[in-house]
């Protein structure tokens, strides 16, 4: 890891003061990573000091993550992330940017593509194209007043429980191998640190929301997802992990969306491609974002 790291910066959205790194090198091609939900920027510092000596690498913290402001009201509805990633790269002014991202942070990427094609260069997604067309129709299918009744049992469930608690930065850590058993543990403790805050008591917690986990009461439609996908013009690489749980894309016929769309998986990697294969990863972020 390199020992200087990146620089600490923020910037505002809605009102809400937002953290993002930056590893320096303006005037190179700029790059912009995307975390996934409950993690932070600093998951990509192993990715990120692989491209820095090519690229004007940025990542950011979402609201609720890391070390940006939670949303009043601790109410995240997906528009507030997509306004978070237009705001950086107006600001920065980073178009035409290209943009790697994982997860939640992919499945935000991609909206945010949509509706700002001409934003983008090159898009690259890690496992981050939302749940299967049977799932979204499923929960589509379910009455508005008990999508919104789950939506406010949920949210009150939250309310009326505390966040955990660990003892110390290594309970934090096992908590961490545990989520992703491939993990070595030089990444637990480097992500763990990133992640959780010690309180008052000397206790420790996570940074993130415990409210971003609450499921929206609305979901774009596949059809609506179709009609945004088919808007961008970029050239979209999605990478997903064999062993992981994530929909195929092929498989679940999301691509047909696509115009200019390239499928690759990895073997031996779960949810979390980046960290379980990460040189193969940052050879083909490299070699994606370099045409």
């Amino acid at each position: 890891m390199n020992r200087l790291g990146p620089t600490s910066h923020r910037y505002y959205s809605q009102g809400l003061r937002l953290h993002y790194v930056d590893w320096g090198n303006e005037g190179a091609p700029p790059l912009l990573l995307v975390h996934g939900g409950n993690d932070h920027c600093r998951s990509w510092d192993w990715l990120a000091q692989r491209l820095a000596d090519r690229f004007h690498v940025l990542a950011v913290d979402l609201r609720g993550h890391g070390d940006s402001d939670h949303a009043p009201g601790s109410h995240y509805p997906t528009h507030g992330f997509i306004l978070d990633l237009a705001q950086l790269i107006e600001q920065r002014r980073l178009a035409p940017v290209n943009i790697l991202a994982h997860s939640w942070g992919g499945a935000v990427s991609l909206l945010y593509a949509g509706v700002y094609p001409e934003k983008l260069r090159r898009l690259m997604v890690i496992e981050g194209w939302g749940p299967s067309p049977a799932v979204v129709e499923k929960h589509a299918s379910v009455p508005t007043h008990e999508r919104l009744r789950n939506w406010v049992e949920a949210t009150r469930a939250i309310a009326h429980k505390r966040p955990p608690r660990y003892a110390g930065i290594e309970d934090c850590i096992a908590r961490m191998k545990a989520a992703n058993a491939r993990l070595t543990d030089e990444q637990a403790r480097h992500l763990t640190i990133h992640a959780a805050s010690q309180n008052e008591d000397g206790t420790y917690s996570w940074k993130y929301d415990p409210y971003v986990r609450v499921v929206s009461p609305t979901w774009h439609t596949p059809e609506e997802l179709g009609a945004l996908w088919s808007r961008i013009t970029c050239p979209v690489l999605l990478l997903r992990g064999t062993e992981s749980w994530a929909a195929d894309p092929v498989a679940d016929g999301k691509t047909r969306y696509f115009r200019d769309v390239r499928v690759e998986a990895l073997d031996h990697a779960g949810h979390w491609v980046h960290h379980d294969r990460l040189d193969e990863v940052a050879g083909m972020a490299d070699r994606f974002f370099s045409q």
